[in-house]
Protein backbone atom coordinates (compact mmCIF):
# COMPACT_ATOMS: atom_id res chain seq x y z
CA UNK A 1 0.00 0.00 0.00
CA UNK A 2 2.93 2.40 0.10
CA UNK A 3 3.23 5.33 -2.38
CA UNK A 4 5.58 4.99 -5.63
CA UNK A 5 7.22 8.16 -6.35
CA UNK A 6 7.20 8.29 -10.29
CA UNK A 7 8.81 12.58 -10.26
CA UNK A 8 11.84 10.94 -11.97
CA UNK A 9 9.55 9.36 -14.86
CA UNK A 10 7.71 12.37 -15.43
CA UNK A 11 10.43 14.30 -15.80
CA UNK A 12 12.23 11.65 -18.17
CA UNK A 13 8.73 11.33 -19.96
CA UNK A 14 8.51 15.57 -20.49
CA UNK A 15 12.10 15.42 -21.73
CA UNK A 16 11.35 12.53 -24.26
CA UNK A 17 8.57 14.37 -25.85
CA UNK A 18 10.72 17.39 -25.93
CA UNK A 19 13.26 15.77 -27.79
CA UNK A 20 11.06 14.52 -30.29
CA UNK A 21 9.69 17.28 -31.41
CA UNK A 22 5.88 18.32 -32.71
CA UNK A 23 3.87 20.75 -31.29
CA UNK A 24 0.83 19.17 -30.17
CA UNK A 25 -2.23 21.21 -29.37
CA UNK A 26 -3.29 21.84 -25.71
CA UNK A 27 -6.58 22.58 -24.67
CA UNK A 28 -7.24 23.41 -20.79
CA UNK A 29 -10.33 22.10 -19.35
CA UNK A 30 -12.65 21.57 -16.63
CA UNK A 31 -15.09 18.51 -15.32
CA UNK A 32 -16.72 17.69 -12.27
CA UNK A 33 -16.98 14.87 -10.17
CA UNK A 34 -18.29 14.35 -7.00
CA UNK A 35 -18.62 18.23 -6.58
CA UNK A 36 -15.30 18.94 -6.98
CA UNK A 37 -13.94 20.27 -10.64
CA UNK A 38 -11.52 18.55 -11.55
CA UNK A 39 -8.46 20.17 -13.93
CA UNK A 40 -6.65 18.84 -16.63
CA UNK A 41 -5.32 18.96 -20.14
CA UNK A 42 -6.77 17.41 -23.56
CA UNK A 43 -3.96 17.01 -26.20
CA UNK A 44 -4.12 16.27 -29.82
CA UNK A 45 -2.19 15.47 -32.21
CA UNK A 46 -0.74 18.24 -34.49
CA UNK A 47 -2.12 18.42 -38.63
CA UNK A 48 -3.17 14.57 -38.04
CA UNK A 49 -6.12 12.74 -37.39
CA UNK A 50 -5.90 10.94 -34.37
CA UNK A 51 -5.85 7.26 -34.22
CA UNK A 52 -7.97 6.28 -30.66
CA UNK A 53 -8.26 8.80 -27.58
CA UNK A 54 -7.14 7.69 -23.43
CA UNK A 55 -7.87 9.32 -20.60
CA UNK A 56 -4.63 8.59 -18.25
CA UNK A 57 -5.48 7.19 -14.64
CA UNK A 58 -2.67 7.95 -12.19
CA UNK A 59 -0.80 6.02 -9.48
CA UNK A 60 -0.74 6.45 -6.07
CA UNK A 61 0.57 10.00 -4.38
CA UNK A 62 -1.01 13.44 -4.80
CA UNK A 63 -0.17 13.09 -8.80
CA UNK A 64 -0.54 16.25 -11.28
CA UNK A 65 -1.35 15.91 -14.81
CA UNK A 66 1.31 14.36 -16.88
CA UNK A 67 1.44 16.55 -20.02
CA UNK A 68 4.89 14.95 -20.53
CA UNK A 69 3.15 11.17 -21.43
CA UNK A 70 0.01 13.19 -23.24
CA UNK A 71 2.65 14.86 -25.84
CA UNK A 72 4.04 11.14 -26.40
CA UNK A 73 0.15 9.88 -27.24
CA UNK A 74 -0.25 12.63 -29.61
CA UNK A 75 3.24 12.78 -31.02
CA UNK A 76 1.68 9.03 -31.77
CA UNK A 77 -1.69 10.43 -33.53
CA UNK A 78 -3.80 9.38 -30.17
CA UNK A 79 -5.20 12.14 -28.00
CA UNK A 80 -5.19 12.07 -24.30
CA UNK A 81 -7.05 13.95 -21.37
CA UNK A 82 -4.54 13.83 -18.26
CA UNK A 83 -5.89 15.56 -15.10
CA UNK A 84 -4.59 17.04 -11.64
CA UNK A 85 -5.47 14.15 -8.92
CA UNK A 86 -8.95 15.58 -6.98
CA UNK A 87 -6.52 17.79 -3.87
CA UNK A 88 -3.74 18.17 -6.55
CA UNK A 89 -2.85 21.19 -8.72
CA UNK A 90 -5.56 22.79 -9.72
CA UNK A 91 -8.14 20.38 -8.93
CA UNK A 92 -10.73 20.45 -5.91
CA UNK A 93 -11.88 18.17 -3.84
CA UNK A 94 -9.61 16.39 -0.74
CA UNK A 95 -6.79 14.13 -1.67
CA UNK A 96 -6.81 10.85 0.33
CA UNK A 97 -4.12 9.66 1.99
CA UNK A 98 -4.16 8.04 4.91
CA UNK A 99 -6.83 5.19 2.87
CA UNK A 100 -6.05 5.52 -0.50
CA UNK A 101 -6.78 2.06 -1.46
CA UNK A 102 -9.66 1.96 0.77
CA UNK A 103 -12.90 0.71 -1.50
CA UNK A 104 -14.65 3.94 -0.74
CA UNK A 105 -11.43 5.70 -2.05
CA UNK A 106 -10.74 3.60 -5.17
CA UNK A 107 -14.15 3.93 -6.20
CA UNK A 108 -13.79 7.20 -6.17
CA UNK A 109 -11.10 7.73 -8.15
CA UNK A 110 -13.19 5.79 -10.70
CA UNK A 111 -15.94 8.17 -10.80
CA UNK A 112 -13.26 10.89 -11.35
CA UNK A 113 -11.57 8.67 -14.35
CA UNK A 114 -15.56 8.05 -16.08
CA UNK A 115 -16.16 11.89 -15.70
CA UNK A 116 -12.76 12.77 -17.32
CA UNK A 117 -13.85 10.04 -20.02
CA UNK A 118 -16.94 11.73 -20.45
CA UNK A 119 -15.20 14.77 -20.91
CA UNK A 120 -13.30 13.50 -23.63
CA UNK A 121 -15.26 12.00 -25.93
CA UNK A 122 -17.86 14.61 -26.15
CA UNK A 123 -15.10 16.49 -27.59
CA UNK A 124 -15.64 17.57 -30.99
CA UNK A 125 -12.51 16.05 -32.68
CA UNK A 126 -13.50 13.17 -31.31
CA UNK A 127 -16.71 11.86 -32.15
CA UNK A 128 -17.06 8.09 -32.37
CA UNK A 129 -13.77 7.48 -31.67
CA UNK A 130 -12.23 4.91 -29.80
CA UNK A 131 -11.88 5.68 -26.47
CA UNK A 132 -10.44 4.03 -22.82
CA UNK A 133 -8.25 4.44 -20.34
CA UNK A 134 -4.60 4.10 -20.03
CA UNK A 135 -2.51 3.98 -16.31
CA UNK A 136 0.16 3.05 -14.34
CA UNK A 137 0.38 0.96 -10.35
CA UNK A 138 -2.71 1.84 -8.52
CA UNK A 139 -4.89 2.32 -11.88
CA UNK A 140 -4.75 -1.24 -12.27
CA UNK A 141 -7.25 -1.24 -9.67
CA UNK A 142 -9.25 2.26 -10.72
CA UNK A 143 -8.98 1.63 -14.42
CA UNK A 144 -11.47 -1.66 -14.17
CA UNK A 145 -13.90 -0.64 -11.82
CA UNK A 146 -14.41 3.15 -14.04
CA UNK A 147 -14.77 0.46 -17.30
CA UNK A 148 -17.39 -1.15 -15.36
CA UNK A 149 -19.20 1.90 -15.06
CA UNK A 150 -19.29 3.31 -18.11
CA UNK A 151 -19.97 2.47 -21.93
CA UNK A 152 -18.15 5.00 -23.06
CA UNK A 153 -14.69 2.80 -22.29
CA UNK A 154 -13.56 0.79 -25.30
CA UNK A 155 -9.98 -0.76 -24.23
CA UNK A 156 -7.52 -0.76 -21.32
CA UNK A 157 -4.15 -0.24 -21.14
CA UNK A 158 -1.74 -0.48 -17.90
CA UNK A 159 1.83 -0.28 -17.01
CA UNK A 160 2.43 -2.32 -14.00
CA UNK A 161 -1.10 -2.82 -12.97
CA UNK A 162 -1.66 -5.62 -10.54
CA UNK A 163 -4.39 -7.98 -11.25
CA UNK A 164 -5.68 -9.14 -7.88
CA UNK A 165 -6.60 -8.17 -4.62
CA UNK A 166 -5.01 -4.63 -3.00
CA UNK A 167 -3.87 -7.20 -0.29
CA UNK A 168 -2.04 -9.14 -2.11
CA UNK A 169 -0.11 -6.47 -3.22
CA UNK A 170 -0.15 -5.25 -0.24
CA UNK A 171 1.92 -8.56 1.06
CA UNK A 172 4.26 -8.59 -1.84
CA UNK A 173 5.59 -5.13 -1.42
CA UNK A 174 5.82 -5.28 2.32
CA UNK A 175 8.08 -8.52 1.62
CA UNK A 176 10.21 -6.45 -1.00
CA UNK A 177 10.16 -3.14 0.67
CA UNK A 178 8.92 -2.03 -3.11
CA UNK A 179 12.44 -2.78 -4.38
CA UNK A 180 12.91 -3.47 -7.81
CA UNK A 181 16.24 -5.85 -8.19
CA UNK A 182 17.68 -7.85 -10.60
CA UNK A 183 15.31 -10.85 -9.44
CA UNK A 184 12.48 -10.63 -7.33
CA UNK A 185 10.55 -12.86 -5.13
CA UNK A 186 7.62 -14.87 -6.11
CA UNK A 187 3.88 -13.95 -4.77
CA UNK A 188 4.14 -17.29 -2.62
CA UNK A 189 7.49 -16.37 -1.38
CA UNK A 190 6.25 -13.47 0.19
CA UNK A 191 3.03 -14.92 1.53
CA UNK A 192 5.05 -18.04 3.18
CA UNK A 193 7.41 -15.61 4.90
CA UNK A 194 4.85 -14.04 6.97
CA UNK A 195 4.40 -14.97 10.76
CA UNK A 196 0.90 -14.32 11.28
CA UNK A 197 -1.96 -13.99 9.55
CA UNK A 198 -2.97 -11.10 7.28
CA UNK A 199 -6.18 -9.42 8.04
CA UNK A 200 -7.44 -6.90 6.00
CA UNK A 201 -9.00 -4.00 7.75
CA UNK A 202 -12.51 -3.58 7.91
CA UNK A 203 -12.67 -0.04 8.05
CA UNK A 204 -11.09 0.42 4.65
CA UNK A 205 -14.44 -1.56 3.33
CA UNK A 206 -13.98 -4.75 0.63
CA UNK A 207 -10.43 -5.86 -0.30
CA UNK A 208 -11.41 -4.13 -4.08
CA UNK A 209 -9.48 -7.51 -6.83
CA UNK A 210 -9.02 -6.05 -10.22
CA UNK A 211 -9.30 -9.49 -11.62
CA UNK A 212 -12.91 -10.17 -10.27
CA UNK A 213 -13.87 -6.65 -11.84
CA UNK A 214 -12.19 -7.32 -15.15
CA UNK A 215 -14.37 -10.65 -15.51
CA UNK A 216 -17.65 -8.21 -15.65
CA UNK A 217 -15.95 -6.40 -18.46
CA UNK A 218 -16.07 -7.16 -22.46
CA UNK A 219 -13.50 -4.86 -23.55
CA UNK A 220 -9.77 -5.73 -24.55
CA UNK A 221 -6.79 -4.69 -22.52
CA UNK A 222 -2.98 -4.68 -22.63
CA UNK A 223 -0.72 -4.99 -19.51
CA UNK A 224 2.50 -3.94 -19.60
CA UNK A 225 4.91 -5.80 -17.10
CA UNK A 226 8.58 -6.10 -16.22
CA UNK A 227 9.98 -9.40 -14.07
CA UNK A 228 12.00 -6.95 -11.93
CA UNK A 229 9.08 -4.93 -10.71
CA UNK A 230 9.38 -5.30 -6.76
CA UNK A 231 5.74 -3.53 -5.99
CA UNK A 232 3.75 -5.84 -7.45
CA UNK A 233 3.43 -9.71 -7.76
CA UNK A 234 3.45 -9.89 -11.65
CA UNK A 235 3.66 -13.86 -11.68
CA UNK A 236 0.26 -13.97 -9.96
CA UNK A 237 -0.89 -10.98 -12.16
CA UNK A 238 -0.18 -12.93 -15.28
CA UNK A 239 -1.74 -15.90 -13.96
CA UNK A 240 -4.89 -14.14 -13.64
CA UNK A 241 -4.56 -12.32 -16.99
CA UNK A 242 -3.87 -16.04 -18.46
CA UNK A 243 -7.53 -17.46 -16.34
CA UNK A 244 -9.09 -15.01 -17.73
CA UNK A 245 -7.89 -15.46 -21.17
CA UNK A 246 -9.14 -18.98 -21.12
CA UNK A 247 -12.41 -17.69 -20.27
CA UNK A 248 -12.86 -15.68 -23.14
CA UNK A 249 -11.46 -12.29 -22.33
CA UNK A 250 -9.54 -10.08 -24.97
CA UNK A 251 -6.60 -9.30 -22.24
CA UNK A 252 -3.39 -9.06 -24.22
CA UNK A 253 -0.03 -9.03 -21.97
CA UNK A 254 3.62 -8.04 -22.19
CA UNK A 255 6.55 -8.89 -19.86
CA UNK A 256 9.92 -6.55 -20.35
CA UNK A 257 13.28 -7.99 -18.88
CA UNK A 258 14.53 -5.60 -16.09
CA UNK A 259 12.61 -2.34 -16.68
CA UNK A 260 11.28 -2.21 -13.35
CA UNK A 261 8.12 -0.90 -11.71
CA UNK A 262 8.49 2.44 -13.42
CA UNK A 263 8.50 0.91 -17.08
CA UNK A 264 6.27 3.47 -18.88
CA UNK A 265 9.37 5.04 -20.81
CA UNK A 266 10.84 1.92 -22.44
CA UNK A 267 8.06 0.29 -23.14
CA UNK A 268 5.66 3.08 -24.57
CA UNK A 269 5.45 2.36 -28.67
CA UNK A 270 4.42 -1.21 -27.48
CA UNK A 271 1.46 0.28 -26.01
CA UNK A 272 0.71 3.14 -28.85
CA UNK A 273 1.38 0.60 -31.04
CA UNK A 274 -1.54 -2.06 -29.73
CA UNK A 275 -3.71 1.05 -29.54
CA UNK A 276 -3.63 2.18 -32.89
CA UNK A 277 -3.65 -2.05 -34.21
CA UNK A 278 -7.03 -1.88 -32.34
CA UNK A 279 -8.77 1.46 -33.58
CA UNK A 280 -8.00 -0.03 -37.43
CA UNK A 281 -9.94 -3.35 -36.37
Amino acid sequence: MKHRTFALLLSALFVSAQVFGGTPLIEEVEFISHGAKLSGSIVLPENQHAHAAVVFIHGSGKQERNLGLARLFAREGIAALVYDKRGAGKSGGKYEDEQNVSEKNIALLADDAVSALEKLSSHPALKEMHVGFAGVSQAGWIAPVAARKTNLAKFLVLWSGPVGKVSEEDIYSKYTSDRDGQTVPTYDEALRSRTEKYIWPDFLGKDTDSSEELKNLSIPGLWVFSDNDGSIPVGLSIERLQALRKAGHRYDYVLFSGLGHNNIDGTFVTAFDWIKRLSNQ
